[in-house]
């Protein structure tokens, strides 16, 4: 069991606030979505978890302790790993070195993603962007993170891979939070738990189940 918290948190960017005071809290192992438009704050939300970037006030707290000052590369010692929405490889590098950054073994990422292991010797940055999501996400599986954070997983996925995407998400043994436009049709009979945001405020709190039926929601 782990689970971090945003409590009461503001960030800014130069005079712009984009949390405004914020709560919500991701428990594992289990799947927590973050729901909202470009500029509602739900990535600023998932960089604050992770400690990309600061919080002007509020704290985030992980199994109880405050982490506010604890800074991204010791949060990711302690077990977190973010993928974030860009940049999330190393295009320089091979896929196979990409991968083996994480895990000398990585039978378990070609597994998930079969479509990898004919692109194993490719430079990463020459790979699509549905690969390339494939490729940052496998590095997620191979970490054994208890907390994964993940910036639109299946952006330029295929709609089977995407689902393949959620499920292994959805399977794994760790507070999983994803930040999303809208909630994927295959996390909508999945337990989670929603939080929708629209100019940096939480406008709804609840299970993925309960957004049936609202008006204006991603």
């Amino acid at each position: 069991m782990t689970t971090v918290s945003l409590r009461h948190a503001r960030v800014r960017y130069g005079p712009l606030e984009a949390l405004h005071g914020i709560s919500l809290t991701a428990p594992g192992p289990g799947l927590t979505v973050l729901l909202g438009r470009n500029g509602s704050g739900r990535t600023t939300a998932l960089r604050a978890l992770a400690g990309t970037v600061a919080l002007s006030g509020g704290a985030v707290v992980w199994d109880g302790t405050d982490v506010t000052r604890v800074p991204a590369y010791e949060r990711a010692r302690r077990g977190l790993c973010l993928v974030p929405e860009r940049q999330a490889v190393f295009g320089s590098l091979t896929v196979r070195e990409n991968l083996e950054l994480t895990a000398s073994d990585h039978a378990v990422a070609l597994c998930a993603y079969p479509r990898l292991r004919p692109l194993l010797e490719r430079r990463a940055g020459t790979l699509s962007g549905g690969e390339q999501r494939m490729l940052a996400l496998s590095r997620a599986l191979l970490a054994h993170a208890r907390v994964v954070l993940v910036d639109e997983p299946a952006q330029g996925m295929s709609p089977s891979v995407a689902a393949r995407t959620y499920e292994l998400l959805g399977a794994l043994d760790a507070c999983v939070v994803i930040a999303e436009q809208r909630l994927p049709l295959a996390l909508r009979d999945r337990p989670a738990i929603v939080y929708e945001l629209r100019r940096g405020a939480v406008v709804f709190a609840g299970e993925a189940g309960e957004l049936r039926g609202r008006s204006g929601t991603p």
